[in-house]
């Protein structure tokens, strides 16, 4: 028996010095092996230190209560709504696709969406209050579902990017990863000094918020989670988006970094595709995680 724990810790060991991931087990929330209490497509209301707040659920086809689910939660942009999170509106003029466009490509079914909806449309999280409104209702779906609460997720666009980045900084031991669309400090840093996997996006001629801000948001998990810096390429010929993964991060805390010529936009493509760049990418960033 002790030879089989010393070739255990052998393999362990071996694991760690060649930066391999190690599999780490579902952590299954209370809602696993019961009935489900919430159902997809359903507009949960609740109450939030006294204010009236909603947000809606996406359960993928034959939910599976035994299954533990990724959740990601989708943020919208200022002047923007949980209903245009989910149905889309005007992705080739600006616009955003349904659900940033992440569940045609979870092909395996393998994530529950929340799009929650912000006060006065957007996510000011005045004294933490839209913090706290996430604890909430990842209190309540972990309640009524069954989720991996290792595999919780954020992204969102401009003011959705900036709650996103917010929780990253607030909520590090609860949010696995985030991605952040054209986002800058909106919301708020409480906290900030814990390794978050971080995805980014900013375009160059962003007439909304400056790419100078987005570059900020993303230095500090550089930082955090233990990257080595490099000099920032520029977007790659008519504005093509240009990728940089961050090396020498700590094991499971990635960091990557696209920048492209174009303005304010969700659904940037780059030159001769039809394709918005951000699901892609977003999808596959969050699918690194098991």
């Amino acid at each position: 028996m002790a030879g089989v724990h010393s070739r255990l810790l052998a393999t362990f060991l071996l694991l760690l010095s060649f930066g391999l991931p190690l599999l780490t087990a579902a952590a299954s929330s209370a809602g696993c092996g019961k009935g489900p209490t919430l159902r997809n497509g359903q507009t949960v209301n609740t109450n939030v230190n006294g204010k009236s707040r909603q947000y809606t659920l996406r359960l993928p086809d034959n939910y599976n209560q035994s299954n533990p689910y990724r959740l990601i939660f989708l943020w919208h942009q200022l002047g923007g709504s949980a209903q245009k999170i989910i149905q889309g509106e005007n992705p080739n003029q600006g616009g955003v696709l349904p659900y940033y466009g992440l569940p045609p490509l979870d092909t395996n079914k393998s994530a529950i969406y929340v799009v929650p909806q912000g006060l006065n449309a957007g996510w000011g999280n005045q004294n933490g209050e839209d913090v706290t409104f996430f604890d909430s209702m990842l209190q309540s779906v972990s309640d009524g579902l069954c989720i991996d609460t290792n595999l919780v997720f954020s992204t969102g666009f401009s003011y959705g990017g900036a709650m996103s980045y917010s929780l990253a900084c607030s909520r590090p031991n609860k949010i696995r990863a985030v991605a952040v669309l054209s986002g800058s400090l909106l919301s708020g840093c409480a906290g900030g000094n814990d390794p978050v996997a971080y995805y980014a996006q900013h375009g160059t001629s962003d007439s909304v918020l400056n790419v100078s801000g987005g570059r900020q948001l993303r230095d500090r998990f550089v930082r955090n989670n233990g990257c080595r810096a490099v000099s920032e390429p520029n977007p790659g010929q008519g504005g093509k988006s240009t990728r940089v993964d961050y090396q020498g991060c700590q094991q499971g805390k990635e960091v990557v970094w696209v920048i492209h010529g174009g303005d304010h936009n969700p659904s940037q493509t780059d030159p001769g595709s039809n394709t918005p760049f951000a699901p892609r990418n977003t999808w596959e960033f969050f699918s690194r995680f098991n």
